[in-house]
């Protein structure tokens, strides 16, 4: 009886070292995430599956990093469209970085208006503080707030969640819900920045990075389609 309690005991703690490992591998997913559908949209190695400005945007570390340096900001887009899913991904910012996170997007044209832009962007940077409240980090650009106080101190890792539904946008940073909104209350009665975003009216496009000029870095980059 003792040595089957080990032997069970050693199961276990087997099992648990297992799913340990497997969560803490960079750009893999959890048994949870495989078993609820999710695929991986970064291997760590190359920009298979992604299209746009491949010079600025470069793998080091098995991470998607932009380097303005070699070529400006630009985008980097999924080959592939999405029309509902949930996206997930990490993100590191430099001093007064700012990005952005395309969401049914078009391949080329802007993107904050031919599609949907969600602001990736250093909150806490002097030249950012009177930004518009649809300005700020998680925010749809030009259409909804997201609430500030969230972000990882500028040098670390942060988590986010994106989830699009029909008219809706959920984004989930490091566990906090920063913004839910439905757009449909913009498409009906105008938008915060009063500007046209017919991007409001897609229901499928590429989902992207938006590089405005500074240094970010991406890693774990999954999907799940809904």
């Amino acid at each position: 009886m003792y040595i089957k309690h080990i032997l069970l005991f050693t199961f276990v703690l087997l099992i648990s070292i297992g799913t340990s490992f497997s969560q803490s591998v960079p750009n893999s997913l959890t048994n949870e995430e495989i078993s609820d559908g999710y695929a991986l949209l970064f291997n760590g190695k190359n920009l298979d599956g992604w299209t746009g400005n491949k010079k600025s945007y470069v793998v080091e570390d098995d991470q998607i990093v932009i380097r303005p340096v070699n070529g400006g900001g630009g985008n980097l887009f999924t080959e592939k469209e999405y029309a509902d899913f949930i996206f997930r991904f990490d993100f590191k910012l430099t001093p007064g970085a700012n990005n952005g996170l395309g969401i049914r997007a078009p391949s080329k044209g802007d993107a904050a208006y031919g599609g949907m832009e969600l602001q990736i962007i250093d909150n806490t940077a002097e030249k950012y503080a009177e930004l518009q409240p649809y300005q700020y980090h998680g925010s749809l650009y030009g259409v909804a707030p997201a609430k500030r106080g969230f972000l990882k101190p500028v040098g670390e890792w942060n988590q986010q969640e994106v989830r699009v539904e029909g008219t809706t946008v959920q984004v989930i940073l490091n566990g906090t819900t920063i913004l839910d909104t439905d757009f449909q209350k913009a498409i009906d009665e105008g938008t915060m920045d009063h500007k046209d975003h017919p991007g409001l009216l897609k229901e499928k496009g590429h989902i992207g990075f938006l590089g405005h000029g500074d240094v970010v870095r991406f890693r774990n980059i999954r999907i799940k389609e809904l």
